[in-house]
């Protein structure tokens, strides 16, 4: 039957990154296929089967194309991992507290997620022997509603049946002080690979463990601390249950390091001495930290940890404060709470920064922890970043590329020589025009412009991403907006209890409605990975203004050049590594001022100039068949050195030879 043809496709989520098997499911009912928000299980639901035939016959060998490229895919043995780790044994376990995989499970945030997701994209892509370990959320992160110029938060439940998540037979018991409660695993097959997520709504456990599974980020700290040992401790075990040996246990932020507590209670379990033991789990870990933003550690003081973990220690044999002391910078200082960051450095053989300036700023950040060394001593490294591309390419571009660079799919650095400026731009006023179209949709008017500049502006409203920049001289920004025609589409939540976050949104809000920007300046709600690749497929310039030097890495802005967009940015994060001066714009001098405010004068004052003096008058410079030959060529050069760099197959490659091997 057709539908068990397609169920077996939609089982695993390799079809949401080929574009030949969302092409097939798009085909079978194009209107259905985006009400459903791209959820080929919530499709397949609806129509019925005699349907569904008809639907396939619209679509003549498609579905034979995809189902053999699928089982190539799964069957191949010749990857990049069988070449370059065939002497490895055992598992890569990836721990992170989310992961951003398609936008019908939502078990993200944000940045991390993505990061994460897209990691287990290209562990799958190139054969790594890698299995992700994280929590299964039935709510989520919060979906962001505006009312009176204001966000809601509201928490709607995941229906689980219409994901491919599969219930495994398989519980393990988490530790809660002197007590143990159940924890449930389930399986989501990622290409080659496999996610196990925990989840504690088992029937039998307390209410206040239950809810451990509701939620990413909604709680308060001891809810906190419990989902990072149900992570932790938890994915630990669970990964013995399922009898795979974590030869490497790659933490992705300190969010995971009660991994490195469970490990050392196996290795004091086996017999070996307090200090051997924990000298053996060492050799096992890496971690990534991922924020150079101090509230961004997690830190737990005595008292949570005691009624958390209290049972635990005293079942390892260790003395009081012992888990306290591996979390502090001065050990023995009763004042100091456990910070998960630095359980993490304590507890692995080696860890990096995602960005070459964010590996520097991690190595200042915390040499108070390793006081004999230099700072350029201090064992932290990098590994820049980068995006999974089939994931954030649109399929038009995809095309593209296998027609002009056929080899981009393998490792080869995309170019773009054989394209025509002409066809190019075409290209981009295409993917501009589809944006502008759903947008208009969206907002129940044509308030955008099709053929006007479109810049993005699209992030977490964290007070140091200075969201509302922009505004800084109203007036002089409405002169820019309307000397030509500009329009920008802002999106991006405020986590529920970040105050300072929610009054730059609040702001942004107002501004969209003053009568200078109204139809000119528009927010987007409930910024998900959905709209993301809308925004990054279809805005011409992407915006990016940290104050530098607090943005990590900031992949957003990696997915654009995909898409012939060009990066407008502070020199933070990734951007340093990519900026030649032709491919984007840098923002200041990457001179770090005394203080925010003369930071956020000297930044915005260059924005202003760029706008006014480059970026509008760049894209309005046509010929005669009104192409903008300077625009296409930055855009040129904007895939052609981003695309390759950027990308997480380079980015896991680099993590498995530096560090999964080492």
């Amino acid at each position: 039957m057709i539908r068990d043809r397609l169920l077996r496709i939609c089982e695993n989520l390799w079809w949401c990154w080929d574009v030949q098997a969302t092409e097939l499911f798009a085909c079978l009912h194009p209107e259905r296929w985006e009400e459903v928000q791209h959820n080929p299980l919530m499709l397949l639901e609806e129509l019925d089967d005699s349907t569904l035939e008809r639907l396939h016959a619209r679509c003549p060998g498609a579905l034979e194309a995809v189902e053999r490229k699928f089982d190539a895919y799964l069957a191949e043995t010749n990857t990049w991992a069988s070449r370059e780790m065939a002497a490895f044994t055992g598992s890569v376990c990836y721990f992170s507290m989310e992961f951003a995989l398609h936008e019908s499970l939502p078990i993200y945030s944000g940045g991390l997620g993505v990061l994460a997701g897209d990691h287990l994209k290209s562990a799958s892509d190139l054969g790594l022997p890698l299995v992700g370990v994280g929590l299964l959320y039935r709510e989520g992160y919060f979906k962001q509603v505006i009312a009176n110029n204001r966000q809601v938060p509201a928490w709607p439940t995941t229906p689980l049946e219409h994901t491919p998540l599969k219930k495994l037979d398989v519980f393990v018991d988490v530790p809660h002080g002197h007590h143990t409660y159940k924890a449930q695993v389930w399986e989501l097959k990622v290409g080659r690979i496999r996610l196990y997520l925990l989840d504690s709504d088992v029937e039998g456990n307390r209410p206040e463990h239950r809810n451990l599974s509701m939620q990413l980020y909604g709680g308060d700290a001891a809810t906190r601390i419990q989902q990072e040992v149900l992570l932790g401790i938890g994915g630990v075990r669970a990964l013995r249950a399922l009898k795979i040996e974590p030869t490497v246990i790659h933490m992705n932020e300190g969010h995971a390091a009660f991994a490195v507590i469970e490990r050392w209670r196996e290795e004091l379990q086996a017999g070996y001495a307090t200090a051997a033991a924990f000298e053996r789990v060492r050799r096992t870990c890496v971690f990534t930290t991922h924020t150079p933003v101090d509230a961004g550690h997690d830190r737990f003081n005595w008292d949570l940890k005691h009624e958390a973990l209290e049972g635990l220690r005293e079942d390892m044999g260790l003395p009081e404060g012992a888990f306290m002391d591996l979390g502090r910078v001065q050990r023995g200082n009763v004042n100091e709470p456990l910070c998960m960051t630095v359980l993490a450095l304590r507890g692995s053989r080696a860890a990096n920064g995602v960005a070459r300036l964010h590996g520097e700023v991690s190595r200042k950040m915390w040499k108070n922890l390793y006081p004999s060394l230099k700072e350029d001593e201090v064992p932290i490294g990098s590994v820049t970043n980068g995006v999974h591309a089939p994931s954030w390419m649109s399929a038009a571009m995809q095309h593209l590329l296998d027609e002009a660079s056929p080899g981009w799919r393998d490792g080869v650095m995309p170019s773009l020589k054989a394209v025509s400026d002409e066809r190019l731009w075409q290209m981009r006023c295409s993917l501009r025009l589809k944006l502008v179209a759903w947008a208009n949709r969206q907002l129940g008017r044509d308030w955008l412009d099709p053929d006007a500049l479109t810049i993005g502006f699209a992030r977490r409203f964290a007070p140091y991403k200075r969201g509302n920049l922009l505004f800084t001289d109203p007036d002089r920004l409405a002169a820019i907006l309307t000397h030509k025609p500009v329009q920008i589409l802002f999106a991006g939540k405020a986590h529920p209890r970040d105050a300072a976050g929610q009054g730059i949104l609040r702001d942004v809000l107002e501004w969209t409605r003053d009568e200078r920007f109204r139809g000119r300046v528009i927010f987007l709600p409930d910024y998900d990975m959905a709209l993301g690749r809308r925004l990054t497929q279809g805005v011409d310039v992407w915006l990016n203004t940290p104050r530098r030097p607090r943005e990590a890495s900031g992949t957003s802005g990696m997915k654009v050049p995909l898409n012939l967009g060009i990066n407008c940015s502070i020199l933070d994060g990734w951007w340093p590594e990519a900026f030649d001066g032709t491919n984007g714009w840098a923002i200041g001098d990457g001179v770090e001022r005394p203080t925010p405010e003369e930071q956020d004068a000297a930044d915005v004052e260059s924005l202003y100039l760029l706008l006014e003096q480059q970026i509008v008058p760049e894209f309005y410079a046509r010929d005669d068949g009104q192409v903008p030959h300077a625009w296409v060529s930055r855009m040129r050069r904007s895939l052609e050195t981003c695309a390759h760099q950027f990308h997480t197959n380079r980015m896991v490659a680099e993590y498995t030879r530096k560090y999964y091997l080492g």
